[in-house]
């Protein structure tokens, strides 16, 4: 997403990545090592956040309204996030014929207000759920997310290496900014993400429904992609022709 809305991504997009691998060793991996360091693992117990357990047992009087106050902030964040790529994501399917063409339109000032409008619908459905089993909602929206997610990540990845095996074959010239040990890093990453998904299944009762879920979402996505295949070749080849005519 955040290539295809920079004017220079050669030069941006490693600088970004670097940016954000850096913040991961640091806030989450950081966060996660000290706690291990400071206290018993006895001392951290489910629903309750470690950074409330950690305050507390140093004696911080509110460290719940505090951690609260951040994680909501943080979740706007990411809600925000998630608005914006979304609605981009949207846009781009529907510009080449994943999506519904009324997802293509856009505002004067570029904004994808129809894809935008579609994730904030869904997103109203978690307060849905929220009400209707206010106990397992977290967990459901959670599970949920990570399931996208994982799949996102490994078709990234799938992709990744389908490049990486046409470069070998010489088909096309491999990028200055490469990923560190490819091949092996990407089959690593998969080999992990089949990992979480396993672990995900014996998470019983929400985490053996989420994946038993791939049961009817897997054959969904193939049939949608059969449905959608010649419309999406046959805008592929308008926009080839039109461009061609333009030159």
């Amino acid at each position: 997403t955040a290539a295809g809305e920079t004017e220079d991504p050669r030069k941006v997009m490693p600088r970004a990545i670097r940016a954000v691998v850096l913040r991961l060793v640091v806030f989450y991996v950081g966060s996660v090592l000290l706690f291990a360091l400071l206290l018993p693992y006895t001392a951290y117990k489910a629903g309750e956040s470690p950074f409330v357990t950690f305050f507390g047992s140093i004696g911080v009087q509110g460290a719940d309204v505090i951690m609260n106050l951040v994680v909501l902030t943080a979740v706007l964040s990411s809600l925000n996030a998630g608005l914006y790529s979304t609605g981009r994501i949207l846009h781009s399917m529907a510009v080449s014929g994943s999506a519904p063409a009324a997802l293509a339109k856009m505002n004067k000032a570029g904004v994808p207000y129809g894809g935008i409008a579609v994730t904030a619908v869904v997103t109203v459905l978690g307060v849905a759920l929220n009400a209707v089993v206010p106990a397992s909602a977290f967990e459901i929206a959670l599970n949920l997310s990570a399931l996208g997610i994982i799949c996102a990540w490994a078709v990234i990845v799938l992709c990744q290496l389908k490049l990486w095996q046409l470069s070998q074959r010489g088909e096309l010239a491999r990028p200055d900014f490469r990923m560190f040990g490819a091949p092996y890093t990407g089959i690593l990453t998969l080999i992990f993400l089949f990992g979480v998904l396993v672990l995900m299944a014996f998470d019983y009762p929400v985490g053996s429904w989420t994946i038993a879920s791939l049961l009817v979402i897997i054959p969904a996505l193939v049939v949608g992609w059969y449905l959608l295949r010649d419309r999406i070749h046959r805008l592929a080849a308008e926009r080839a022709a039109g461009v061609g005519a333009s030159h």
